[in-house]
């Protein structure tokens, strides 16, 4: 740090050590004094990678806002509910969305119902049809749609420059399709990560 000439403000800094339980165990240092969770970037990481304590936060911001704009809904168009529920609440459970891949079942369901609720502020009907009307994508599908198309970014091109110099792809010639009578050759990418 200070080849960089950066300091460390001791009151500011947070150490979170993150890892299995059998690992955090091992670590029983008391000069270091660690936190369960740090915030960074606004993301609040907790020690498990549950993100437990984010969701929760999510939660009360997003049901604060959904409960003032259901006060507000009878005396708004539908547009404007929709864009005002799409820049206030979609933009606390989109941010960073990539990282709830992989959650246990019931951390994306109080996602879900986030979603849900705010689609409900102004219609009371099975939800299915409400998202597909206001073209929502549900949270595991947002989530997935975020990562792959990620992945097809640093395939097809070399940025994220930061992701990118993590993977090394070599491509090859596997086989032929055979389409309506001509061949159309394919390449099979495979990806190499580094530990």
């Amino acid at each position: 740090m200070t080849a960089n000439l950066l300091t460390l403000n001791s009151s500011k800094t947070e150490y979170l050590f993150i890892g299995l339980k059998k690992q955090l165990d091992k670590i029983h240092n008391s000069s270091l004094n660690s936190t369960h969770s740090a915030c960074n970037l606004g993301f609040l990481f907790d020690d498990d990678l549950t993100f437990s304590k984010q969701i929760s936060a999510i939660s009360k911001a997003c049901y604060y806002h959904i409960k003032q704009l259901c006060c507000i809904c009878p005396y708004l168009g539908f547009t404007t509910a929709y864009t005002i529920a799409t820049s206030i609440v979609h933009s606390k459970l989109y941010y960073c969305n990539s990282l709830y891949y992989n959650l246990p079942k019931s951390q994306i369901t109080r996602l879900q119902q986030i979603q849900n609720a705010v689609a409900r502020a102004s219609k009371s009907c099975h939800i299915t049809p409400i998202l597909r009307s206001l073209h929502w994508l549900k949270i595991t599908e947002c989530t997935e749609y975020k990562v792959l198309s990620v992945t097809y970014k640093v395939l097809t091109t070399t940025q994220p420059p930061y992701l990118r110099r993590w993977a090394d792809f070599s491509t090859s010639l596997q086989h032929s399709l055979f389409i309506s009578g001509y061949s159309r050759s394919t390449t099979n990418i495979i990806l190499v990560t580094y530990n």
